[in-house]
């Protein structure tokens, strides 16, 4: 048995040693293959890193990622301390007098109301993560502002005492038009992250794609959800992030065949990772204040060295390559067959008309159009805007029904929701405020669904319609926002490359 004296010796990036649930590793040739970057490690070399690690890390990830070889083996428990760290610690406990979380939720009335109440709770790193876009944030900022641009028009003197608002998503029903977007380490929020969306998903009749990185197992996250499903409403989703490795993909695609999940949403817009500088911020700071002296020739956040992480191909990988970044087209092909037809395929990250025509070629099932919730390409137009490319580029895409299309971005009230599908959308995503809803719980993640339908509904009624097939463009004035449109001739020079039915 080790000792932590022993382990203390090793924290430096030229032999870095961490302890996990009271077990060593030998991380320093993975340093620059963590998908979190080489700093987190460097942070916590040489001592116990279970604090940082459990929270976000599915049970069995350092096995599978680090060399038998690397395994150390068992430290004693009496030889080291403990990690603990005031900003790993969740707010409800440096602030016991918010402990109350019925009482914050009987004051939440708003998905606005539901994010203030979450800053509060969550720790600095979960907000920082959550809440943190790219760049200057102008993609976070479109998103938002968008919306606002599209007025609706509603009409009277028509029945609205009773209205439907179910939707077949995927060739499964669902009690409302929208879904829980996928969003990586929720076990940030409260410790059973993913388990409570889950949970509050099956329970509503909701939608929920599940993250490839998830901070449980993804098939403890399945069993959650069927085990709160009714059995007439709601679905799971698997989000899929191509991997640099193919037998990584190919583990994550079987992963979700064994565990039920019906659609497979592949994220097409992360080639390279944003630079989310909120969240990079608070890690250096954080880096800075705790890394010892033996690092300070050692700059924690230089890019990876060439050398250490490499494709299948060999090749180096590109800065911020935590991803794939060779994800074309024609992997398609591979990934279908790995999918064995286990249900419909989607792609999310769409952003151009162009790109939803050629899905369209490719015989892919449904569009997820996303801008990552602003946190990869700064400035690129919002959903919103994408879906009114399409109308006026490829109108008979929706016309026809050609693809079912998904979107998210910047959607806060049910009014939004029901914008998107007066246009085109078959439904709407939300990332962030479930995000924020798990710091309040199994309750959290219900009173969001509550909120969001209420306000659904009663939008449905102020402009006179009774179910989702009367939803069309005579409900909503898009001027503001088509007058931004530009007429791309990108686009206009890509159409007789595809075909002439669109």
């Amino acid at each position: 048995m080790l000792s932590g004296a022993e382990v203390a010796e090793h924290k430096t990036r030229s032999s870095c040693w961490v302890i996990i649930n009271s077990k060593a590793y030998n991380v320093t040739e993975y340093l620059d293959r963590h998908p979190g970057g080489a700093a987190i490690l460097l942070q916590y070399a040489g001592q116990d890193a279970t604090v940082i690690y459990e929270p976000i890390h599915p049970k069995g990830t350092i096995e599978r990622f680090l060399e038998p070889d690397k395994h150390l083996g068992p430290v004693d428990p009496t030889t080291y301390t403990p990690s603990t760290s005031p900003e790993d610690q969740s707010a409800q406990d440096r602030n016991p007098e918010i402990h109350d979380i019925p009482r914050l939720l009987s004051l939440c009335f708003s998905l606005d109301d539901m994010e203030r109440t979450a800053q509060k709770l969550l720790s600095r790193p979960a907000w920082v993560y959550y809440h943190s876009a790219a760049d200057a944030l102008g993609a976070l900022q479109n998103n938002a502002d968008d919306w606002r641009k599209i007025m609706l028009r509603p009409r009277v003197m028509r029945n609205v005492r009773r209205i439907d608002t179910s939707k077949t998503l995927l060739g499964y029903r669902v009690k409302y038009p929208f879904f829980i977007a996928p969003a990586a380490r929720a076990g940030l929020a409260d410790e059973d992250g993913e388990l409570c969306l889950a949970r509050g998903a099956a329970k509503m009749g909701v939608g929920y794609c599940v993250s490839s990185v998830a901070s449980f197992p993804h098939g403890d996250i399945s069993r959650a959800f069927y085990e709160n499903y009714g059995g007439s409403h709601g679905t799971l989703w698997f989000q899929l992030y191509v991997a640099n490795e193919k037998a990584v993909t190919m583990e994550r695609i079987e992963a979700a065949r064994r565990g039920g999940y019906k659609a497979l949403v592949i994220t097409v817009d992360s080639s390279v990772v944003g630079k989310r500088e909120e969240d990079e911020r608070h890690r250096a700071e954080t880096s800075a204040g705790s890394l010892s002296s033996s690092f300070s020739q050692e700059p924690p956040l230089s890019p990876p060295v060439d050398d250490a992480a490499r494709n299948d191909q060999g090749d180096p990988l590109p800065l911020r390559g935590v991803h794939s970044s060779t994800l074309n087209w024609d992997d398609l092909v591979w990934i279908r067959e790995a999918w064995q037809n286990s249900g419909p395929i989607a792609l999310k990250g769409i952003q151009t008309a162009e790109d939803v025509a050629l899905a369209v070629e490719y015989g892919i099932d449904a569009v997820y159009l996303s801008n990552h919730g602003g946190r990869q390409c700064d400035d690129a137009p919002s959903s919103i805007q994408t879906l009114l490319e399409i109308r006026r580029f490829y109108p008979r895409i929706i016309e026809d029904r050609k693809i079912e299309i998904y979107l998210d971005g910047g959607v806060r009230r049910g009014a939004d929701v029901v914008k998107a599908l007066c246009l085109g959308a078959n439904a709407v995503g939300l990332g962030r405020p479930f995000m924020y809803s798990v710091a309040m719980g199994n309750e959290g993640v219900l009173k969001a669904i509550q909120l969001l339908s209420e306000e659904i509904e009663t939008t449905m009624r102020l402009i006179g319609a009774t179910s989702m097939d009367e939803l069309s463009a005579s409900f909503v004035n898009t001027k503001r926002l088509e007058l931004e449109l530009v007429d791309s001739l990108g686009a206009l020079s890509l159409r007789p490359q595809i075909s002439s039915k669109l």
